[in-house]
């Protein structure tokens, strides 16, 4: 059987799927192709049903390698068709979907990155790279990759862009390639540390103490070091005890009246004693006053003033106004 060339193939293909279907198909494609298929269909007098097998398991295999490239990438797909199809089968549908990928979207991996990293990544290669790279990439991240270039830059690659062409498919891949290759190793440079006990503790912080009662209880069961570091790092209302006396009415000045009579009100008597210790003997009256006539109170309500005291302190904390104790030594946050 004679080796049939790409748009053969679709010619044939487009015969085998019938006239209402292909003519589905044929709206959709470029012009330029319709024309070259067209005259394909025009001058074919008789499919061999070998030929027509071919073609639609070509077609079949490639469309589901396609499948596998988008449900799990490239080494998914390999994976797959080798056992599907065997090591030398694989490899040429691979060879084909690739050439289909590189002619329909080179630089994928552009196109998903943020116009900042981008730009980094392209600020030192060579213009006609760049130009050749925003070719690719949707029209208003293009805009804005380009206006981050100086202005003698920004001319040159425009101009590049204007005069672009072709270019051979090889030098794309190559591009493609050593493109995918720095922005790797600048999305490991550029990566950020998330998660971990610190970022625990402050998220607890300002959940409600009874949420953060029930976190810290099964945590402890289900991970004890955890737990206990955690406990070491977290500062809670009922901490106020544990600043310095002068921290306390630093704290104490910023907490509004009505947030601190809240507070108080589930507070256990050595809090209070606590709280009423740093302040006048005026103040601490009206305090107990004000706690005294408030009557019943939602617990929620109580909780939140607690947190927003807590809110306090660690805003001080930050700015290094006072000092809280972490685990077993004293830190100043910046």
């Amino acid at each position: 059987m004679e080796t049939l060339d790409g748009v053969k193939k679709a010619a044939i293909l487009l015969i085998s799927l019938g006239s209402e279907t292909s003519a589905k198909i044929m709206k959709l494609l470029p012009e330029n192709y319709i024309q070259k298929v067209s005259y394909e269909i025009a001058n074919i007098d008789f499919v061999s049903p070998e030929e027509r097998d071919q073609v639609l398991e070509e077609f079949s295999t490639t469309f589901t390698a396609r499948k596998y490239v988008l449900d799990g990438g490239i080494d998914y797909a390999k994976n797959l068709l080798n056992q599907a199809l065997g090591s030398h089968k694989a490899k040429e549908v691979i060879d084909v979907l690739t050439q289909i990928q590189l002619r329909e979207r080179p630089f994928n991996i552009a196109r998903k990155a943020d116009v900042q990293q981008l730009t980094n990544l392209l600020i030192g290669e060579h213009p006609q790279t760049v130009a050749l790279i925003l070719c690719y990439m949707q029209p208003d991240k293009a805009a804005n990759v380009l206006s981050q270039f100086p202005d003698h830059l920004q001319v040159e690659i425009a101009e590049r862009i204007g005069t672009i062409s072709s270019t051979s498919p090889l030098i794309i891949e190559r591009i493609e390639k050593v493109i995918e290759n720095k922005f790797s190793n600048y999305v490991e440079n550029d990566s950020e540390n998330v998660g971990g006990v610190h970022t625990l503790v402050e998220i607890l912080n300002s959940v409600s103490r009874s949420t953060e009662k029930n976190i810290l209880t099964d945590l402890e069961k289900r991970q004890p070091e955890l737990s206990n570091e955690v406990k070491s790092s977290l500062f809670t209302f009922d901490d106020i005890v544990t600043l310095d006396r002068l921290d306390v009415q630093k704290v104490l000045r910023d907490v509004p009246n009505e947030v601190l009579v809240l507070a108080l009100k589930g507070a256990p008597e050595d809090i209070k004693a606590f709280v009423f210790s740093n302040l006048s003997s005026r103040a601490v009256e009206n305090l107990q006053e004000e706690i005294q006539f408030m009557g019943p109170t939602r617990l929620s309500a109580i909780e939140e003033a607690q947190q927003n005291v807590v809110a306090v302190i660690r805003r001080l904390d930050e700015n290094g106004e006072i000092y809280l104790g972490r685990g077993n030594q004293d830190a100043m946050v910046k």
